[in-house]
């Protein structure tokens, strides 16, 4: 069997994988665009790529949850039991049972049966206070790591303060694990090109910064891996497309009647068990969740608003790979230009305190304003026309897609994402 290390990039599309600034990366054996699935987001496309499976059957819709019985929506959870299909590593260890993983900062990793394990996991303390931190399996692990590497700066790993610092820990952390347990499968998640391109535009000249030090952090592993024995697959989960502006289906659901708040101290809180639908957005994609004689009502408020694209009932979801309990019983997507923001409310003054915070959970949608910083008030800006960039559809344009890279695969057309998972396990058994 192979040994392979496995860089997953975050937001490399397949034109940015061939800039100039990437000569390593555009010149890597066996490029090729990959086609991601809907959502093509970071949950469920590392579920898919670990699977070969769509939503439909590994459960992943997006990167957050609504739980029905708790009545909340739940984002960036990390249990490995949310993947409801078996990962591409448990077929290998039916050929060779002392197979071993490594998921280093990987998705629903917490629990999975990988023999290592390392991903993110702040303590926050009772005066408010947070303790940057990793899960780490085996236990001890992230201190060994911390006493060599110093610890993880998670400020740099997410928010307005998230730069290459956060990637550079990572490869460094791989290297070590690569080095002390040899594992036959390292998963690697590079985050830091994922930011500048939402903020500043795919096609922003300030790019070539952030390029350049991918680039240099893919050169990196590659060296060391392959000096290991290794095996190397590069990849990415999506590619992103420019934004003019954001759509507000929570406003929109307000407007018809649908949504509830609560007001508290002058603030607006969103009332998930007293509205009969409300919608969890995940940028280009929002699933709608509706009391069960409302589901029409909450289509006809949503359908025809500019900047719609589309709004799929059982049927859709089915087509899309999208037919899962777990799914809205609507999932709208907006038009290619546009994204979702999660905001309720029409007065920013009436905005929950959390809106202008680093707050991944209590907020039912991804926020992209994370990254921007309000200097008047020294908060999170909620200006959505500050995003330049994002994703969740399934592009059209090849150069917009995502990219998959491996050696022994051989070069080609678009792959898609589920069969890139599949020359991946094929690899790993051969």
């Amino acid at each position: 069997m192979r040994k392979l290390v496995v860089v997953n990039i975050a937001g490399l599309s397949w034109d940015l994988a061939r800039h100039d600034a990437m000569p390593t990366t555009a010149n890597f054996p066996g490029a090729r665009p990959m086609r991601p699935l809907l959502p093509a987001v970071t949950c469920t496309m590392q579920a898919t790529l670990t699977t070969g499976a769509a939503p439909a059957g590994h459960g992943i819709i997006a990167n957050g949850l609504f739980d029905r019985d708790f009545q909340a929506v739940r984002f960036w959870e990390q249990s490995a039991r949310l993947v409801q299909t078996p990962r591409i590593w448990q077929t290998a260890r039916e050929r060779k049972p002392d197979f071993t993983c490594a998921m280093l900062f990987w998705q629903n990793s917490v629990g999975a049966d990988a023999d290592i394990v390392l991903t993110p996991a702040p303590v926050h303390k009772a005066d408010g206070g947070m303790v940057s931190s990793c899960y780490s399996r085996p236990t001890g692990l992230y201190d060994e790591l911390e006493a060599k590497l110093g610890p993880f700066d998670l400020m740099s790993y997410w928010g307005p303060m998230a730069s290459v610092k956060s990637s550079r820990w990572i490869a460094s952390a791989a290297k070590e694990v690569f080095d002390l347990f040899a594992p036959d499968l390292t998963l690697v998640y590079l985050p830091n090109l994922d930011y500048p391109v939402q903020k500043l535009g795919p096609s922003a000249p300030e790019l070539r910064e952030h390029l350049e030090q991918t680039d240099a952090l893919v050169a990196e592993i590659s060296a060391w891996a392959r000096a290991g024995g290794a095996e190397v697959v590069l990849l990415s989960e999506y590619g992103m497309t420019p934004v003019s502006g954001a759509i507000f289906p929570n406003r929109i659901l307000r407007q018809a009647g649908l949504l509830e708040v609560r007001e508290v101290a002058g603030m607006e809180f969103l009332d998930i068990a007293a509205s009969k639908a409300f919608a969890m957005v995940d940028h280009q994609v929002a699933h709608i969740f509706t009391k069960p004689d409302a589901t029409p009502a909450a289509r006809a408020a949503l359908e025809g608003v500019d900047g719609v694209g589309a709004i799929l009932d059982s049927s859709g979801k089915k087509a899309a790979g999208l037919d899962h309990p777990r799914s809205g019983d609507l999932v709208a997507l907006s038009a290619a230009d546009r994204w979702f923001a999660y905001y309720w409310w029409e007065d920013a003054g009436r905005a929950p305190d959390f809106a202008r915070t680093v707050d991944i959970h209590r907020k039912p949608g991804y926020d992209p304003c994370e990254m921007f910083i309000d200097i008047a008030t020294r908060s999170i800006s909620l200006d959505t026309s500050l995003v330049r960039a994002s994703h969740g559809l399934v592009p059209e344009r090849l150069g917009s897609m995502a990219y998959f890279a491996c050696e022994a695969a051989g070069r080609g057309g678009a792959i898609s994402a589920a069969d890139a998972a599949l020359e991946v396990q094929k690899l790993l058994t051969d």
